[in-house]
């Protein structure tokens, strides 16, 4: 369920918001003649009044990977709907960021393909690379932290949050408060997170956190490999996908993801589930947009970045208990939703830290190579 995502080195811009209180082939033109599938800002789509109506003229935005209780996807989506009457369709909503890369490649050139990816840094990273993203920077791209985007524009990252343990006080009645305490045998049968790491979500961040408590570090995440191995033959790991559903059912009394994610989707489904982010292990992280290089509806995509990345869509993500990455922006202008940012999870002191590019490559490549053998599926 879901995507793998990665920390980004945004350090102390970051710090300032993770802590605060919170188709190919396509020929969209704009007036001006130019074609939109080329833009990199909205100025050469012909201005924001062009872009608008040429995304309004194509009427459609293809998304993928956005469950409805995602970060507040699901008013993100229909907000955007109402505000410029254009019809969303969200392909694949439990998917992960290896399907959002695969559907750009199988469906290229088809009307049907994604137009926009939230993707796993590290899938953002590998997209461009092989050139499958394409260039774009919206109006806010300049106030945007350096190492929290590419230089032109091709992944950007969005929102955040941290890795938290989560548990239901009905059936956990000594909460775990760290990655240590996960190992104790009265959490037999209890612990989950959320897919194989190798593929989805908060999984590759847990082995990453877990690494981090287990004396690894940001080149070395085979502590985390070995903890869930441990974690597995002591019989306390569930190897199914950790959701709010297996929550509901009690398959999951205990699951290892992100805090925005444990506050928005767990809690709305267990009003008792709370959530703590662990004592032996701070790992946050962000994930990016991006646009398909081939996007069939080109305007419309571009359009989306837009808005994401207004005042609007960076509070909306607020408003799912995600810290946005323009948040330090908010505050400083004011333009901030006070009450929404007064409700995020308390984050650890001190100033998160993020592994780079190339720390992040060569432990998703250990965790690629060993986690069948050692966790399983």
């Amino acid at each position: 369920m879901r995507r793998t995502m990665n920390g980004v080195a945004i350090a102390a811009v970051a710090a300032l918001a993770l802590t605060a209180c919170g188709s190919g082939g396509s020929t969209a033109s704009s007036s001006t003649g130019s074609d939109i599938s080329k833009a990199t800002t909205a100025a050469e789509a012909g201005g924001m009044d062009a872009l608008i109506a040429a995304a309004k003229k194509e009427g459609k935005l293809n998304t993928i990977t956005l469950p409805a209780n995602w970060a507040n996807y699901g008013t993100i989506i229909k907000s955007f709907e109402t505000k410029y009457g254009i019809t969303i369709d969200d392909a694949n909503p439990d998917g992960s960021s290896q399907d959002e890369i695969n559907a750009i490649k199988q469906l290229k050139g088809q009307d049907r393909a994604p137009d926009v990816l939230d993707l796993g840094q590290s899938f953002a990273i590998q997209g461009a690379k092989d050139g499958l993203l394409a260039p774009y920077e919206v109006a806010s791209f300049d106030q945007i932290p350096t190492a929290a985007k590419d230089a032109d524009g091709k992944w950007v990252s969005d929102y955040g949050g941290y890795v938290s343990i989560g548990y239901d006080p009905a059936k956990v009645p000594n909460p775990p408060t760290s990655f240590a305490d996960l190992l104790k045998p009265e959490y037999k049968n209890m612990v989950a997170i959320n897919g194989n790491p190798t593929q989805a979500g908060a999984a590759f961040a847990a082995v990453y956190a877990a690494a981090l408590a287990n004396k690894g570090s940001f080149d070395d995440i085979q502590p985390g490999v070995d903890f869930f191995k441990q974690l597995k033959s002591v019989g306390n790991f569930v190897p199914v996908t950790g959701s709010p559903a297996t929550v509901q059912s009690g398959q999951t009394p205990i699951l290892i993801w992100w805090d925005y994610l444990q506050a928005s989707s767990v809690q709305s489904q267990v009003p008792s589930w709370k959530v703590v982010i662990p004592s032996d292990a701070s790992y946050a992280a962000y994930y990016a947009q991006a646009i398909n290089a081939t996007a069939p509806h080109p305007a419309a995509a571009r359009l989306w970045q837009e808005y994401l990345y207004s005042v609007e869509g960076q509070n909306l993500w607020l408003n799912g208990s995600a810290r946005p990455i323009l948040l330090p922006n908010l505050i400083k202008d004011g333009t901030v939703d006070k009450t929404a940012a007064a409700k995020l999870p308390p984050a650890p002191a001190g100033d998160p830290t993020y592994p780079t590019d190339a720390q992040q490559s060569a432990a998703k490549a250990i965790v690629s190579q060993q986690w069948a053998t050692a966790v399983g599926g």
